[in-house]
């Protein structure tokens, strides 16, 4: 492998656009691991050592065929920002072994073969694709045999141990290169667990959304790591929590939402589908926000200048409600159980229990806790409870007891 890698670096394959590995055999079988730790983990280094790069996404996916619980074949697909894509296929599952990394470039073609002899253990391929008429023709050459002073590989390792110790020297496989491959080992086995789902690996710690055996979420949806997430919240279709966000318990989160990152929902909350609630939005316990609210974080926005350090913050308090298709101008305070009509444009702060309408909204009036619109005495109509105001404040003086 290290004759392979050091041919790369010299651009002998040209621009590298695919890589592929399988690690196959029939055993040992293992009950303290899935397949994907014990077979994978070689063949994920050499792929990150031949692109230099980290991967921006990894999918895995598997089978689990003789405990329910163990993978026993996977498929990890790693993808790069530079366009490379690989693959590793690892089973203990398979009729005979098959040790094999392939390395496709836009020049020549490499295979490197573990389970044959010595001096056929890397071959270059010449292999090459023209284009005739606007359609990709390939064109084959001879396999050459790569020339490599036979040697043992555990006695290298050994004695390359042994120089970096004495003389001080970066081994060629360090624990930085080590943790590389954790990171991508962690994302996979994520994957897997989450039938296939995509992980973005840009910030990505390792760590998984909390307590997920206690919520439920669509196959669909993505729970970044450090996500917090509470006993029976329901995520639906298509939905992203981002990385450093927290959500209470009994939330409904609806299709197509976006939440983060490090915004805090209260609990109890609903949020309808086609909604994104930006950093600096922050919603107390039991908020209803309806389909299509639009939330803005900062207040003179530009494609080509950055202000996320300028965000001001949007706080809606307890029991409040958005109608559907308002929209939430940033470093505003919405009160508790105020109410903000559909379509409405919100610019200013919101009185607790206010009714707002209209573009730019204005106060239409007063609501109870229940949602009805109050008398001119103040009082709930629906449900009894009775309100008093000072100035332009509304408390409940006497809440209904049915």
């Amino acid at each position: 492998f290290i004759k392979l890698k050091q041919l790369a670096q010299e651009g002998e394959l040209g621009r590298i656009n695919y890589i592929y590995s399988h690690r196959l055999n029939l055993g040992k079988i293992r009950r303290e691991e899935n397949i994907l730790w014990s077979f994978a983990p070689h063949d994920i280094s050499m792929i990150l050592a031949l692109a230099g790069e980290e991967p921006e996404s990894v999918i895995a996916t598997g089978g689990n065929y003789l405990h329910k619980k163990i993978a026993d074949v996977t498929t990890t697909h790693l993808e790069f920002s530079s366009g490379l894509k690989a693959h590793v296929f690892v089973s203990w599952l398979h009729p005979f072994k098959d040790q094999k990394l392939v390395v496709v470039g836009d020049q020549k073609m490499a295979v490197f073969d573990d389970t044959l002899p010595w001096e056929e253990k890397l071959l270059i391929y010449p292999h090459h694709v023209n284009w005739e008429n606007n359609i990709p023709v390939p064109a084959r050459g001879v396999p050459e045999r790569v020339s490599i002073p036979y040697a043992e590989p555990l006695k290298v390792e050994c004695e390359h141990f042994l120089d970096c110790v004495e003389k001080g020297k970066p081994a060629l496989t360090n624990g930085e290169e080590g943790l590389r491959v954790l990171k991508v080992l962690n994302a996979s086995e994520r994957s897997l667990n989450e039938n296939g789902l995509r992980i973005n690996l840009r910030n990505y710690s390792g760590l998984s959304p909390q307590n997920k055996e206690n919520y439920d979420f669509h196959p669909t949806s993505q729970i970044d790591e450090g996500v917090e997430v509470g006993t029976g919240t329901k995520i639906w279709h298509f939905s992203h929590i981002i990385t450093g966000s927290r959500i209470g318990k009994n939330c409904s989160i609806g299709q197509n939402v976006v939440i983060g990152p490090d915004v805090t929902v209260g609990n109890g909350c609903k949020i309808q589908n086609n909604v994104s609630v930006y950093k600096g939005v922050t919603f107390e316990d039991y908020v209803f926000c309806g389909p299509s609210v639009v939330f803005t974080n900062v207040i003179n926005p530009r494609s080509e200048i950055k202000r996320m350090s300028e965000i001001k913050p949007t706080l809606v308090k307890k029991g409040a409600s958005l109608g559907a298709n308002c929209t939430i101008v940033c470093g505003h305070i919405i009160g508790i159980y105020a109410f903000i009509a559909a379509g409405a444009v919100l610019t200013s702060d919101v009185p607790d229990y206010a009714l707002m309408m209209g573009n730019p909204a204005r106060q239409k009036g007063w609501l109870c806790q229940c949602g009805n619109k109050l008398n001119i005495k103040y009082q709930c109509p629906q449900c009894g409870s009775k309100y008093k105001i000072k100035g332009k404040q509304l408390t409940q003086q006497i809440k209904s007891q049915g």
